[in-house]
């Protein structure tokens, strides 16, 4: 029986719905924690419990490094926002499950978007104006940030939300926090309701929706990752279960019902969306309403859907087509929408595939995808058991005895020095309920870990276990060389959740102070003798090992990967793990079948993983991969050949891939609105490369690609495409002067060259100025930006003059100049995702067309001008990301296009949104504005550039060749990624492409 008919059959036998809102408690005892806070208030759903609450959350903010807070059962009342602070969470404990509950006609809770509980991005004692204030909440405030990509292990469980009439603003949760929250064991009774959930981050299981406008409303969560809903339901929203955009969703095990449309997607926008196990039932528009057509971010995938009365599952809004099945029960096999590849070295064709058959009856739901914990009352706690926790006793001795003597071992908060392994037996089960505060350690150079030898295991699962290890941080060190933190042979029904990987990003130390893990320069520890990629990997699941692995955050940067798994053909389910900043590579897979990657995500830093690949497979098949992302930091300087590494491989399913490089919460704005990020130059070249195959993936955003043992060959080059020029480590900036002779800069080295038929290859200059991206005027000077100073600088010099010879260019005013012209970055990012884009008043969110034209539409205060007044620079809003050094952590759209294009005023250009990854077409304005946007090309590019004939030509993965009318020509295949595109030679009839490493020219 559905949840919802549950609690009516309850309500008439109990004739009290409100006690029955309560769902099944999952903690019915309270687990014994002395530093854990308990709520003390009343409890009784008439009394005001806000401020009693509030009050023992801000206690366990008080602490410096978050903490546990325990509400009883009970039924409260509460009336303003409840601020859950970083690192704080809140568990519902008792025999039955505590209710927060929102009266009837609660004032405030009557316009906009009026949230409940807001998980924050500051804690309590925060003053004056933060970057992103809190919206919505009641009372207002300007004091309390927002969560963000720097939110790390906030989390709620075991409490259910109750809204009553009345509340049509009132959203349950904001819930925009990053690695290791979470939202659990929740019931939402919406009533009058905007959404349960608005605003989504990392990860929520066992949760469920009863009425409410929407179940969910989110944007794209916190650092742009995925968020993965586990084992949840929706029932009768009025509108849709879930309303979304670029949440890069992922769903298991999760049933809607009972509502028009099951999936929005909002008008103007993308998702990468992935669904395995997702039951439709009396979904009455659409299962999931597609917009945004024809869009490489534009990802949608399911597996394994089943639908009743649900005559259409997939409508596109904007051509309004229909996959369609009129059987009233049916079974989705396969439904795929996005970029198609056909194989390996292949770039992508719009497709939808749709396999659907009819069912003779409606199959019984499906196993949870997370299994549950045994009961509170059967937890042992290990300090009762002699462990201290105190981080100076050895509790390896204490620990190992409460193993051999108990299946289930609670970890109170508190931090457990080792100095061996602990060996778990068959059935062994070790919880703690927060990663952050519950930490097991092993001290540096301790003997057993420390030299050369084979690998020496923090916790280690026995062949074939059945195994559970949740809720705990392990810290193996920064000098414990032959260390692996978790040793995984358990089976297939074992689970690995909510664990982290301690030693890098996010590590909070006892004192409550958070690690450094970077010297000054960001090139090393700041303790010599603690080695980036150093130990073995953090955890290696091998020997048969299996199991799920959910919500982990592994980012140990000492570690040689986050996660490696071998010698297996146990069936493995990987949800939502963030796996970062190792010096080789984040997953390695060898010898490897029967895995999925649902909602893997990496992160590669500037300093100790720009060589890093994402994935390497090796031997495997059978894998898939599904809403993978594979990001690399603004910060980045260095090019990196590919995100995926597949070797002597066959039968790997790739899913909704994302390969980007276009966030970093150092690049914010503090001061204004609009706020967003920037993208960086250095993405992946390539989202796969196969070398024993020797083929390539180009494409960086695609739905669809199985890699095979069919033979495939890569189309050729042309033959008269000619390599100018190689080794180069990352050029691009280039320009041509009016003879047609090329300039360019190789950024790493900061040389700028120059190339023309008649000298070939010189170096023009190169001097330690940090030069970018490069113009030329009139009069044939180079003008040339810099990345030195807090804006930028723009100097200037004639070509073959001395280096002496140099002239700085300093910023003025914006004034007309009817007889110059104005340069633009090529490409652009804008997706405004750390501010709000819903507007209550309209039920719009403002789309990545309307976010673009309102930063390119507005005219430049101030503006460089050439030496001979040809040429104008605009100055753009310059963002410091990291130490304000001579290291040129600096971004803005000149800094970080990879060249300008330039016209004159009323005069036409092409430019690339990446955000919406679209050529625009536009007209050039006063002061550096661009007005009359128009789409040109449903696909961005690195570079655009346009030939004398009309023909524009697009750099992206390939070069493509249009017409004046944007019809797709031709493709131009090219050895190596093209990042930028001129026009040059004798007449302008050379195309020279630019890639990271090499000079390449084709006549035209």
């Amino acid at each position: 029986m559905p949840r919802f008919y549950q609690h009516i059959a309850i309500c008439l036998l109990t004739l009290s719905c409100a006690a029955s809102y309560a769902g099944p408690s999952v903690y019915q005892t309270t687990p014994n924690d002395p530093k854990a806070i308990t709520v003390k208030a009343v409890g009784d759903g008439v009394a005001d419990d806000t401020a009693a609450i509030q009050a023992a959350l801000d206690a366990a903010e008080a602490k410096g490094a978050g903490g546990i807070v325990w509400l009883p059962s009970g039924r409260y009342r509460i009336t303003k926002t409840l601020l859950l602070w970083p690192a704080v969470r809140l568990f519902g404990v008792g025999p039955t499950r505590p209710v927060l509950y929102l009266a009837d006609n609660t004032p405030g809770f009557q316009q906009g978007v009026a949230n409940m509980i807001i998980f924050t991005g500051r804690g309590s004692a925060a003053q004056g104006r933060v970057a992103f204030p809190v919206p919505g909440a009641v009372p207002a405030s300007d004091k309390v940030a927002d969560s963000n990509s720097g939110t790390f292990y906030t989390a709620m469980g075991n409490i259910d939300i109750e809204i009553g009439a009345g509340n049509p603003a009132a959203a349950a949760i904001r819930f925009h926090a990053a690695q290791h929250a979470f939202l659990r064991h929740m019931d939402f009774h919406l009533g009058s309701a905007f959404a349960g959930i608005y605003q989504a981050g990392n990860e929520a299981e066992d949760v469920h929706f009863f009425g409410g406008r929407y179940g969910i409303v989110t944007e794209k969560p916190s650092a742009a990752w995925q968020f993965t809903l586990l084992d949840s339901s929706f029932d009768g929203q009025r509108d849709a279960a879930i309303r979304e955009h670029e949440a890069s969703l992922t769903l298991v095990n999760v049933a809607i019902s009972n509502t028009p449309v099951g999936i929005e997607i909002d008008e103007g926008y993308s998702d990468w969306l992935w669904g395995r196990d997702v039951r439709f039932d009396s979904v009455s528009k659409a299962a999931v309403l597609i917009s945004n057509e024809n869009n490489p971010y534009t990802q949608v995938g399911f597996q394994n859907a089943l639908a009743r009365n649900t005559p259409t599952f997939a409508l596109f809004r904007e051509s309004g087509k229909q996959s369609t099945q009129a059987a009233p029960r049916y079974r989705v096999e396969e439904f795929t929408y996005g970029l198609t590849l056909p194989a390996l070295g292949s770039l992508g064709e719009y497709q939808t595939r749709f396999n659907a058959r009819p069912l003779d009856a409606w199959p019984a739901a499906s196993a949870p995808a997370i299994r549950a914990f045994p009961p509170t009352s059967e937890w042992v706690n290990v300090q009762t058991l002699g462990a201290k926790g105190d981080g100076t006793t050895d509790d390896t001795a204490a620990l190992q005895a409460a193993i051999a003597q108990h299946r289930v071992l609670y970890f109170p908060s508190g931090f457990y020095k080792i100095t061996d392994t602990l060996a778990l037996k068959p059935n062994s089960i070790l919880l703690g309920l927060h990663p952050s505060t519950t930490q097991i350690l092993v001290p540096d150079e301790t003997p057993a870990f420390h030299g050369l030898g084979t690998p020496k295991a923090m916790i280690e699962s026995p062949r074939g276990g059945d195994n559970i290890v949740s809720g705990l941080g392990l810290f193996a060190g920064g000098i414990n060389s032959r260390a692996t933190n978790l040793l995984w042979q358990a089976g297939a029904n074992s689970l690995v959740d909510d664990v982290k990987i301690l030693g890098g990003h996010g590590t909070n130390l006892q004192d409550g102070t958070r690690f450094n893990p970077y010297d000054t320069m960001h090139a090393a520890d700041a303790d010599a003798r603690k080695r980036w990629d150093a130990q073995y990997p953090s955890i290696w699941v091998t020997n048969g090992g299996g199991g799920t692995f959910s919500n982990l955050w592994t980012a140990n940067t000492y570690a040689q990967s986050g996660m490696t798994i071998s010698d297996t053909t146990t069936p493995g389910h990987i949800y939502e793990i963030s796996n970062e900043h190792h010096g080789r590579a984040e997953w390695v897979l060898n010898r490897v079948e029967n895995w999925e990657f649902l909602a893997a995500q990496t992160e590669e830093e500037v300093g100790e993983s720009q060589d890093a690949v994402s994935f390497d497979i090796r031997n495997s098949r059978n894998i898939l991969l599904a809403n993978y992302h594979g990001y690399r930091v603004t910060r980045t300087v260095k090019p990196a050949p590919m995100a995926i590494r597949i070797e002597n491989s066959t039968d790997i399913h790739f899913r909704n891939v994302h390969v980007n490089a276009e966030s970093g919460l150092g690049a914010l704005d503090a001061n204004g609105p609009g706020t967003y990020l920037r993208a960086s130059k250095f993405a992946y070249e390539n989202a796969i490369v196969d070398i024993t195959r020797k083929l390539e993936v180009r494409e960086r955003e695609f739905a669809v690609l199985d890699v095979t043992d069919v033979p495939v060959k890569a189309p050729p080059p042309p033959r008269k495409l000619s390599k100018l020029g190689g080794d180069f480590f990352s050029i691009a900036g280039g320009a041509v002067d009016a003879n047609g002779k090329l300039y360019f800069i190789d950024r790493k080295f900061q040389r700028i060259y120059g190339w023309d038929a008649a000298q070939g290859l010189t170096l023009e200059r190169e001097a330690t100025l940090d030069p970018i991206n490069l113009a030329i005027d009139r009069a044939g000077n180079i003008l040339v930006l810099s990345s030195l100073g807090p804006e930028g600088t723009v100097y200037s010099f004639k070509p073959g003059s001395p280096e002496t010879e140099l002239s700085v260019i300093v910023p003025t005013a914006s004034v007309p100049h009817p007889n110059a012209s104005t340069l633009f970055p090529g490409h652009y990012w804008n997706n405004g995702e750390f501010k709000d884009q819903y507007n209550p008043t309209t039920d719009h969110f403002t789309t990545l067309a309307e976010l673009f034209a309102q930063d390119v539409t507005q005219p430049k205060a101030r503006e460089f001008v050439s030496l001979d007044g040809s040429l104008v620079l605009p100055l753009t809003r310059v963002f410091q990301q990291g130490p304000p050094t001579h290291m040129g952590w600096r971004w803005s759209d000149a800094l970080q296009t990879y060249g300008f294009v330039q016209g004159k005023l009323g005069g036409r250009v092409y430019v690339s949104n990446a955000s919406e990854a679209k050529i625009y077409s536009a007209t050039v304005a006063a002061a550096g504005a661009l007005t009359d946007l128009q789409v040109f090309f449903n696909r961005g590019g690195e570079s655009v550039a346009v030939g004398k004939d009309g023909k524009v030509y697009v750099a992206n993965g390939q070069v493509f060749v249009l017409d004046a009318s944007g019809k797709h020509l031709q493709t131009i295949n090219v050895p190596e990624r093209p990042v930028q595109l001129l026009l040059g030679g004798k007449n302008d009839k050379t195309l020279f492409i630019l890639t990271h490493h090499s000079l390449y020219a084709l006549p035209l």
